[in-house]
C-alpha cells in the first residue's frame, strides 16, 4: 500500500492524490498507524517494521508482490490487490485464449518485471506454447537497454508480445519502436500500465492500438462517490494536503484564501470548481481506490471484534454485490478486468472492458472475454491476429520437429499412406483399421476396395468369353470327327483317343471360368484341382496317341511281337494310368493342406485382394511338375517317331504341340511368382487357354483342313504315300 513496497510509483495527476489522500483518511479514520509501514525501504526493513512496531495486521492496496504472501516472514500481512503470480497465470491464459503460441516477453529488470515473467513463462510452457524471446530493460543502465529491446522486437517473427513492466520505463521503449517503425505487434499488458493515461497518446497510437492486458477491477463505491463529489477545501480547514489535492486536480495555484500566488504559466484557483465537472469522474478512475475502500471496510469490520489479526482472517465482506475475503496466504480472489486499447475516428485510444479474470470462478471459467468487443490494430478488417512460429498443420498432416528449434516450430508432413490425422496440429497420425485404408486427404479412414478377377469389369468379361469361345472350337471338331467318322484321315488319327483328348480339352477351356469370380473357399479347393486333372487328362491323351503311332508302325514289321498291343486296351491304360497319378496328388493335398481363400491386405496399399492361396506350394509344383514330365515324355517319343514313312505323320504335329505346351507353361512359372491379385488368376488363366490352343492348332486343324478343304487327300492311298503300310486302329 505504499510505494516503497509497491511494485511500482502511484499513478501521476489526479488518481496519485485520490490515492493518498484516501489512504490518509483511511489511517485517521481506523485510528492506526497502518501507514506507518510506507516508511520502509526494503523488503527486510519491512519485515522488522511489522515485527516489532505494528499492530496485529497490515491491509496493502498497492503492493502486488508474490514474495509478501510468504506466512513465514510476514503473517500479519493482507492485502486487497491480487498477487502477480495470479495476474501472471491469467496473461498466459488470455495470451492462449486468442491462439497466441508464439509470444514475446519484455519486463523490467527488477521484482515486479522478474517474478512477473518468468510466471509467464512458465505458464506458456505449460500450455505448450513458446517464447520466441525475452528481454529486460535495465533501469541501472543510462540506456536502459530500449535499443537492443526495440531490435529484437523488430526482427522477431512473434507478434504477440507480453509486456510485464513498470509505466514509468515504457514511454523510451515506445519512442524507439516508433522511431524504428515498428508495426504490427500484439501488445499484451500487465496491470501497470494497461490503463495508464499518458500511454494513450496519439504518437503511440499506431503502434499500441489493439493493445488487451489486465486491469486492477473497479466497483461500485456509493457512499465514496458521494463523499468524493462533496469535497471543497473550505470544508476541510487547515488540510493543506487537501489544498494540494485540489490544485493539482483543476491545474490552479493559489486558492483563495490562501496567499495567493500567480504566474504566466498557471491560471489562480477561484474555489467555485466543481467536482461534479471532472470529465474523469467514473468509476472506472479509480480501480486502486477500490482497493482502499475494501481495506478499509475490512479493517473497519474486524475492529468490530477483540482480536485483530484473527477476524482480518475470517473476514468476509460484501457491499455492493461484491465480496472481499482473504485466503490462508492473505491475498483476496484474483478479480481483473480485460481492457482493450481500441483507437476512435479522431485518433485517440480509449480504454474498454471487453471481459474479466476471476479465480475463484470454477474452473473453466476464470477467463470470460467478449471476442465480438475486441478491437485490434487493424480496425479496418478487425481480424484476430496470429501469433505462432509455424503455420497450423491441418488435417492430415502431422507435426515434425525442426532440430534445434523450440517446439512451436515444426514442419508440417503429410501422413503416410494408410495412416489419417482428423484435427489439426496432430502430433501423430494414427493408423487405419486393417480394412481401412486413408482417403486422398488423409483425414479419414475409408473402407479398402476389394479386388478379385470379376464377371463384374471387363477383364473377366473377357476372359470369360475367351474360355466359351475356346471351348466352342473343340466341340466342333468333335463334331466334324464324328459326321467325317468313317473316313480314312479320322481313322487313322485314332477316333476314339481323339474324341477323349477333344472332351478333355473342352474341359481344359471351361475348368478357366472356375478362376473367375470371387474366390470362396469352396471354389479354392475345386478350381486348382479341376486343372490339374484336365490336363492330366489331355496331355495322357496325346502321350497315348503318341505310344500308339509308334506301335501302329513297328507292329506292320514281320513277326513283330507289338501286334498284340494294337488295341485300344493299351491306349486307355495308359490314360487311366496317366491321370490316376494325379487325381491321388490332388487327393493327398486336398488332404493335407489345402487351397484356401485369403484376404491380402500386403500386396498392394488400400487395396484387399481377395485370392485362392495354394496351402502347400509343395503340392501345388508337384503338381506342374507332373504335367511337364508327361508333357516332357510324349514330346520326346513324338520327336523320336516325327520322321516314320507316313505321308500323313500326325506324331510331327504332336511334336509340335507339345513345343508350344511346354514354352507356354515354362513362360507361366516366372510371370506367375512376379504378379499378384487378379493379375495372377489371369496369368493363369491366360496359360490355360494358350496351351489348351496350341493343342487344339497343332494337332486338329491340318486335319480339319484335309477334311473340309482337301478331300482328295482324304484317301487310304494318299495317306499310306509311297507304299508304305498304315494299319488303322
Amino acid at each position: 500500500m505504499c510505494s516503497a513496497l509497491a511494485k511500482k510509483q502511484p499513478p501521476e495527476g489526479l488518481r496519485a492524490h485520490l490515492t493518498r489522500a484516501t489512504a490518509a483518511t483511511t489511517a485517521l479514520a481506523c485510528g492506526m498507524p497502518v501507514l506507518d509501514i510506507c516508511q520502509a525501504t526494503t523488503w527486510t526493513s519491512l519485515h522488522t517494521f511489522t515485527k516489532h512496531y505494528c499492530l496485529d495486521s497490515q491491509i496493502s492496496y498497492f503492493s502486488s508482490s508474490p514474495l509478501l504472501s510468504d506466512r513465514n516472514q510476514f503473517p500479519s500481512f493482507f492485502r486487497t490487490i491480487p498477487s502477480d503470480n495470479i495476474q501472471s497465470l491469467g496473461l498466459a491464459q488470455l495470451t492462449i485464449h486468442f491462439g497466441w503460441t508464439w509470444v514475446g516477453i519484455i519486463a523490467t529488470d527488477d521484482n515486479y518485471g522478474q517474478l512477473g515473467s518468468q510466471l509467464v513463462q512458465q505458464e506458456l510452457n505449460k500450455a505448450e506454447a513458446c517464447v520466441a524471446f525475452k528481454e529486460y530493460i535495465l533501469p541501472s543502465r543510462p540506456d536502459k537497454n530500449i535499443f537492443h529491446v526495440a531490435q529484437v522486437i523488430k526482427n522477431s517473427t512473434a507478434k504477440a508480445i507480453v509486456v510485464f513492466a513498470s509505466f514509468p520505463y515504457l514511454p523510451p521503449l515506445l519512442d524507439e519502436i516508433v522511431k524504428q517503425n515498428v508495426t504490427g505487434k500484439i501488445w499484451i499488458a500487465s496491470e501497470s500500465w494497461s490503463t495508464y493515461t499518458p500511454l494513450a497518446m496519439e504518437k503511440y497510437s499506431k503502434i499500441l492500438a489493439g493493445t488487451i492486458g489486465f486491469a486492477i477491477r473497479s466497483g461500485e463505491m456509493v457512499s465514496f462517490q458521494k463523499y468524493f463529489t462533496s469535497i471543497h477545501p473550505s470544508t476541510s480547514q487547515g488540510d493543506i494536503f487537501m489544498i494540494n489535492f485540489w490544485e493539482a486536480v483543476f491545474g490552479c495555484q493559489g486558492l483563495p484564501k490562501g496567499n495567493v500566488i500567480s504566474d504566466q504559466k498557471t491560471r489562480n484557483c477561484t474555489g467555485a470548481e466543481k467536482m461534479d465537472n471532472l470529465p474523469i469522474n467514473s468509476m472506472m478512475d479509480f480501480r486502486i481506490t477500490y482497493n482502499i475502500y475494501n481495506a478499509v471496510y475490512a479493517t473497519a469490520q474486524s475492529l468490530e471484534d477483540l482480536r485483530l489479526l484473527h477476524y482480518i482472517k475470517n473476514v468476509r465482506l460484501r457491499r455492493e454485490g461484491a465480496e472481499t475475503f482473504f485466503d490462508s496466504s492473505g491475498n483476496p480472489p484474483a478479480r481483473y478486468d480485460i481492457v482493450n486499447w481500441q483507437q476512435g475516428p479522431d485518433g485517440t485510444i480509449t480504454h474498454v472492458n471487453v471481459g474479466s479474470y476471476d479465480s475463484s470462478a470454477p474452473p473453466g471459467k476464470t477467463l470470460n472475454i467478449n471476442a465480438s468487443a475486441v478491437q485490434w490494430y487493424d480496425a479496418s478488417e478487425n481480424t484476430l491476429p496470429t501469433s505462432v512460429c509455424s503455420p497450423k498443420c491441418h488435417t492430415g498432416f502431422r507435426k515434425a520437429i525442426i532440430s534445434g528449434k523450440p517446439i512451436c516450430c515444426f514442419q508440417c508432413v503429410p501422413c503416410a499412406p494408410g495412416e489419417i490425422s482428423n484435427r489439426s496440429d496432430s502430433i501423430e497420425c494414427f493408423v487405419c483399421p486393417w480394412d481401412q485404408w486413408s482417403n486422398k486427404n488423409r483425414d479419414k479412414c475409408i473402407s479398402k476396395r476389394t479386388e478379385f478377377l470379376s464377371y463384374s469389369e471387363t477383364f473377366g468379361v473377357i476372359l470369360a468369353a475367351i474360355s466359351i469361345l475356346s471351348s466352342v472350337i473343340p466341340s466342333l471338331i468333335m463334331g466334324l470327327f464324328i459326321y467325317y467318322r468313317n473316313t480314312p484321315i479320322v481313322k487313322a488319327s485314332n477316333s476314339h483317343l481323339s474324341y477323349l483328348l477333344l472332351l478333355s480339352l473342352i474341359l481344359c477351356f471351361l475348368c478357366s471360368l472356375a478362376f473367375i469370380g470371387y474366390p470362396t473357399q469352396g471354389k479354392c479347393l475345386i478350381c486348382q484341382a479341376a486343372f490339374g486333372i484336365t490336363f492330366a487328362l489331355c496331355v495322357s491323351c496325346i502321350l497315348a496317341k503318341t505310344i500308339m503311332v509308334v506301335i501302329a508302325f513297328n507292329a506292320t514289321k514281320p513277326n513283330s511281337k507289338l501286334r498284340r498291343w494294337t488295341g485300344h486296351k493299351l491306349s486307355y491304360t495308359v490314360i487311366g494310368v496317366c491321370t490316376l497319378i494325379q487325381v491321388l496328388l490332388c487327393i493327398t493335398w486336398l488332404s493335407l493342406s489345402p487351397p484356401f481363400s485369403e484376404k491380402n491386405t500386403n500386396s498392394h496399399p488400400g487395396i484387399i485382394i481377395v485370392e485362392c492361396k495354394e496351402g502347400s506350394m509343395i503340392a501345388f509344383w508337384c503338381m506342374l511338375g507332373y504335367l511337364g514330365c508327361l508333357a516332357v515324355i510324349c514330346f520326346i517319343v513324338a520327336f523320336l517317331a516325327r520322321k516314320l514313312p507316313d505321308s500323313f505323320n500326325e506324331a510331327k504335329f504332336i511334336t509340335f504341340s507339345m513345343l508350344a505346351f511346354l514354352s507356354v507353361w515354362v513362360s507361366f512359372i516366372p510371370a506367375y511368382i512376379s504378379t499378384k491379385g487378379k493379375y495372377m488368376v489371369a496369368m493363369e488363366i491366360f496359360a490355360i487357354l494358350s496351351s489348351s490352343s496350341s493343342l487344339v492348332c497343332c494337332i486338329f486343324f491340318p486335319k480339319c483342313y484335309i477334311i473340309i478343304f482337301r478331300s482328295e487327300m482324304n484317301t487310304k492311298d494318299y495317306l499310306m504315300g509311297r507304299g508304305a503300310r498304315q494299319t488303322e486302329i
